[in-house]
């Protein structure tokens, strides 16, 4: 294949019950890095999802005293909905419980696995939380409890079906260490290499149907068995490709791709830089190229969680402030690959403070000028400002930071440009220059500074496109409606720090 290829994909949640910010986090993250790619030319497949066969989903139901069935559905549908509402730009949507594609998938990967020599059964007994859906060792809990959840595993006794990832380690460290796999922040990457090096061992990939009440995907040739969570989970990834289906998107499979990227929160990193990297090994198929880690939404310290109590509902947050003004939050103020501490006060200050203030009060006083000119003002493509030259930049910082999965960045050499902006326009005065009627070069210096404002605003939207694609479009329909003399006020971020104080 000639053109470049981005297969990218979220993570898939589990629909126990409705999403919390902290996903949404993830979703913005991902599409900018979408966005992005389209942008730079690249044919992309940008996927999202939801985790319906977890044993989380089946008690969750079981509490509700619902079918099963009916909860993940439900659930499922908001996670949708919130794709939505932050205007993430997905071309597939996989739920693993109601995709008719996805069980000819897993059967697919579970047969070229056993094909390999990869899959036996033999009783086992383990420590199981159900929060992770992940069997623990004693050395691996704290105090005795899972250290993502804070509560005490059950012990599980059960024959079940094996994958032997212990024939994977050297294939796993080589491909991480030479960056064939490229795992980002570095200190996610040092941490699977440690966790490589110390010695893998052969996982359970199903769970009796009996423990499952019967929910999930069968164990081909084993109806007394259900393929487990994460193999089943994980598979997701090559469904949206077309594994497994007759409309393989990518000419062939997954493995066409040029690249193949995961988005992913930190606690969730070993299954897809370890595991998944084995399974698709063992099948035959390419390793993701990129996993990109981001760390945790906090409130007071403590994650944000559905287990914990201190979920924040991002379909109000929208509802409130707007979809630009929770992306620009993320994307901004939270560091791409850390932990943050989320605060709608801090929220409702960067939209007011930043993209009001700033950039949108910059475009409006430009405006003002052109009004008080009158009439289209004149191109002048001569010698052109430190500004200017600033601003042809601008794209390189922003593709160098995204590419780095470092949209934090983005968004700040993005505001950095507005702030040297908001002080040319300021030095240059050109409302002081057209009140100099006898000054005949008044105006064409007024029209030279009113190019480059014009200018700079086409390079601060084609850069924000992927962060803020509304607020984007908006300014390039001031920019087009200005080069042919229409001056209308318009206000691009009207403040909403009154809508955040009656919220009180």
């Amino acid at each position: 294949m000639t053109q470049q290829t981005l297969y990218l994909s979220t993570s898939i949640p589990y629909v126990n019950s409705s999403p919390h910010v902290g996903f949404a986090l993830e979703l913005v993250l991902a599409d900018a890095v979408a966005r992005h790619a389209r942008h730079a030319g690249k044919h992309v497949l940008f996927q999202g999802g939801t985790d319906d066969n977890s044993l989380k989903n089946v008690r969750a139901a079981e509490v509700a005293g619902v079918p099963v069935k009916d909860l993940v559905l439900a659930n499922a549908d908001r996670f949708r909905q919130l794709a939505a509402s932050l205007d993430v730009t997905f071309d597939e949507f996989v739920s693993t419980g109601s995709d008719d594609r996805h069980k000819n998938t897993v059967e697919k990967l579970w047969l070229a696995c056993s094909a390999a020599g990869d899959l036996y059964k033999k009783p086992y007994e383990g420590l199981y939380c159900v929060g992770c859906e992940q069997y623990y060792t004693e050395s691996e809990l704290v105090g005795g409890c899972c250290p993502e959840h804070g509560v005490a595993p059950e012990t599980v006794r059960e024959e079940n079906w094996f994958f032997r990832l212990s024939r994977y380690g050297d294939y796993l460290r080589e491909s991480i260490e030479t960056d064939i796999i490229r795992i980002v922040p570095a200190s996610r990457r040092n941490e699977v290499l440690s966790f490589i090096k110390s010695g893998l061992e052969d996982i359970c990939v199903s769970r009796s149907a009996e423990r499952a009440r019967g929910w999930g995907i069968p164990v081909p040739g084993d109806n007394g068995e259900v393929v487990y969570v994460w193999f089943d989970a994980l598979a997701n990834y090559i469904t949206g490709a077309g594994y497994g289906s007759d409309d393989d998107l990518f000419g062939g499979n997954w493995s066409d791709a040029s690249e193949r990227t995961h988005v992913i929160g930190k606690g969730i990193t070993r299954f897809h830089a370890v595991y998944w990297p084995a399974i698709l090994k063992s099948a035959g198929l390419a390793p993701p190229t990129s996993i990109l880690v981001h760390g945790y939404l906090t409130v007071d310290g403590r994650k944000i969680g559905k287990s914990q109590g201190n979920g924040v509902d991002p379909f109000d947050l929208v509802d409130r402030y707007g979809t630009d003004a929770l992306r620009w939050y993320l994307l901004r103020h939270v560091r791409s690959t850390e932990d943050a501490d989320f605060s709608e006060e801090r929220l409702v200050t960067a939209h007011d403070g930043e993209l009001a203030d700033q950039l949108g009060n910059l475009v409006s006083r430009t405006l003002a000028v052109l009004r008080k000119r009158g009439g289209p003002f004149s191109e002048r493509p001569g010698e052109r400002s430190a500004f200017w030259h600033e601003g042809q930049r601008l794209r390189l910082k922003v593709d160098q930071a995204i590419g780095a999965f470092a949209i934090h960045e983005a968004a700040e050499a993005i505001y950095a440009y507005v702030s040297e902006a908001n002080r040319f326009i300021v030095q240059a005065a050109p409302w002081t220059l057209l009140k100099q009627t006898g000054n005949p070069g008044a105006v064409e210096a007024v029209d030279a500074t009113l190019s480059e404002l014009f200018d700079a605003f086409t390079e601060i939207a084609d850069c924000l496109q992927p962060l803020l694609p509304a607020t984007a479009s908006r300014i390039l329909d001031v920019v087009e409606r200005a080069r042919l003399g229409d001056p209308t006020q318009v206000i691009l971020f009207p403040k909403i720090a009154t809508a955040a104080a009656k919220s009180d």
